[in-house]
C-alpha cells in the first residue's frame, strides 16, 4: 500500500519495496496479497485485535515485512512511541547482566542462514545490534535468565522490525510469552514437553505407545526457539512467527505434536525399542515443511483436543506462561510488571519442589530400619520448610496445613 492509502498493483522489482536495502529481498506481492494487506492494516489501524490474529493465522500470515511492522507489536500488546523506546533508553548504564559472555557467544554464531546476501560488514553490524537488542532486554529485565536458542528468537525480531520497536517487542516476548525458558532451571520447559504425548495419546494412542520409551526432549529445540533455531528459510521463519504471536503459548507444544503426528508413518518403519533412532528422527524437522498446511493442522488440532483435557496440564504450574498466556487476550493486557510477578511466584515455586524433593530423599534414605522414624523426619523437614516459607500453593498446600494443624504466621 502507497502513503497515500491506495493499493500497489504487482511490483516486479524488489527494489521498487521500500525497506532496510541490507535485509532480506522482499516478495513481490499478488493482487490477493494486497487485498490482504489492506484488511490487516485496517484492522492494526482500528486494533481489531481478534481480526488481527485471524488474519496473522490464515494462510499466508500477515504477507510481508512492511505489514508485520505493524502488527507484531500490536500482538504483543504494545504500542506507542513511549513504550516503543522502552529497554533502550539508558541500558549501557545499567549493571552488567551475568550471562553477557554467553550472549557474545551466540551473536557471533549468529545470522547463519539469512540475511544470505550481505557483506562482512554488514553482517558484523547486525551482530552489534543484536548484541545491543538482547544486552538491553536482559539489562532491563535482570531477573530473567538467558538461553541459548535466544538469539535466534532476536534475529528474526531485529529482521523484521524498526530499531524503536526492538527492545520493547522482545521484552514482552521474554516476559509473557517465553517466560518459563528464563527461568533458572529448565524444569517448567520440560514440563511443556510433557503435553506432547498427552496430546498423541488423545488422536493416536498407537503412535504414543510405540514412542513410550522415548522422551520429548527432542521437541526442546524448536518449542525453546520458536523453532528459529531449526527453520533456516527467513520467509517461513518469519510466516511462522506471524501465527506464534497471535495464539496461545501453548500453541507452540501443539505444533511439534502436530509434525510428530504428521510423520507416524515414518517413525512405525523405527522399531519402538530403539528411543536414540526415533530420538534423532524427531529431533530433526522434516524437509521439506509445509507451513501453511502445519498451521491448518494445528489450529485444527488445538480446537479438538485443547489443554484442559489433557491430563498432563494439571501438573503445568499456574503461574506458567501456558496457563498466564492461556487466552489470547491475556499477554494483551498484561504488564512486565505482572510478568515480572508471575516469574518470582514460579521460582518460588520451583525452590520448594527442590525442598520436597531433597526432604523426600532423605526419608528414602533412612527408611530402614526405622520406617516411622523417616516418615516424621519427612514430615518434620516439609513442616518447617512450610513455616519457613509460602509453601505449596492450591488444594494440596492446603489439606497439608490442614493435616499439620499448621495455621501459618
Amino acid at each position: 500500500m502507497e502513503p497515500n492509502g491506495r493499493l500497489v498493483q504487482e511490483r516486479k522489482r524488489p527494489e521498487d519495496f521500500p525497506g532496510d536495502p541490507t535485509g532480506p529481498s522482499p516478495e513481490v506481492l499478488s493482487k490477493a496479497d494486497n487485498a490482504k494487506v489492506a484488511s490487516i492494516l485496517d484492522a492494526c489501524k482500528c486494533r481489531d485485535i481478534t481480526t488481527l490474529r485471524t488474519l496473522a493465522t490464515s494462510d499466508g500470515g500477515l504477507v510481508s515485512d512492511e505489514v508485520r511492522r505493524q502488527a507484531w507489536p500490536l500482538l504483543l500488546g504494545y504500542g506507542g512511541s513511549q513504550l516503543e523506546k522502552e529497554g533502550l533508553d539508558g541500558w549501557k548504564a545499567l549493571p552488567r547482566h551475568r550471562d553477557e559472555d554467553q550472549v557474545r557467544l551466540d551473536v557471533d554464531r549468529s545470522f547463519i542462514y539469512y540475511p544470505n546476501d550481505q557483506s562482512s560488514e554488514d553482517l558484523d553490524r547486525r551482530k552489534e545490534e543484536l548484541s545491543d537488542l538482547i544486552t538491553a532486554v536482559i539489562r532491563n529485565q535482570p531477573y530473567l535468565c538467558y538461553f541459548q536458542g535466544y538469539h535466534d528468537i532476536c534475529q528474526v525480531f531485529l529482521l523484521v522490525l524498526e530499531p524503536r520497536s526492538r527492545a520493547a517487542a522482545v521484552a514482552r516476548l521474554s516476559t509473557l510469552r517465553i517466560r518459563d525458558f528464563m527461568l533458572p532451571t529448565l524444569a517448567p520447559a520440560l514440563a511443556q514437553l510433557r503435553l506432547i504425548p498427552a496430546i498423541l495419546h488423545a488422536v493416536d494412542p498407537k503412535l504414543c505407545a510405540h514412542l513410550s520409551l522415548t522422551q520429548p526432549f527432542f521437541a526442546l529445540s524448536g518449542t525453546l526457539t520458536m523453532y528459529a533455531h531449526d527453520i533456516q528459510e527467513y520467509g517461513e521463519i518469519a510466516r511462522l512467527f506471524d501465527v506464534l504471536l497471535a495464539r496461545e503459548a501453548v500453541f507452540s507444544v501443539y505444533m511439534f505434536a502436530q509434525i510428530v503426528l504428521q510423520r507416524s508413518d515414518e517413525l512405525f518403519e523405527t522399531p519402538a525399542d530403539e528411543p536414540e533412532m526415533l530420538h534423532s528422527i524427531l529431533s530433526k524437522l522434516p524437509k521439506p515443511l509445509d507451513i501453511e498446511k502445519l498451521i491448518a493442522n494445528t489450529v485444527d488440532l488445538f480446537e479438538k483436543h485443547p489443554p484442559e483435557r489433557l491430563r498432563s496440564w494439571r501438573s503445568i504450574s499456574s503461574f506458567s506462561v501456558l496457563k498466564t498466556a492461556r487466552w489470547q487476550d491475556q499477554t494483551i493486557s498484561q504488564s512486565l510488571d505482572e510478568g515480572e510477578m508471575y516469574f518470582k511466584k514460579q521460582v518460588k515455586e520451583l525452590q520448594w519442589a527442590e525442598q520436597r524433593d531433597k526432604a523426600l530423599k532423605v526419608a528414602w534414605k533412612y527408611r530402614r530400619p526405622a520406617g516411622a522414624f523417616g516418615a516424621a523426619v519427612l514430615v518434620g523437614l516439609l513442616s518447617i520448610y512450610l513455616r519457613r516459607s509460602s509453601g505449596p500453593s492450591g488444594i494440596f498446600g492446603a489439606l497439608w496445613r490442614q493435616w499439620l494443624g499448621y495455621r501459618g504466621h
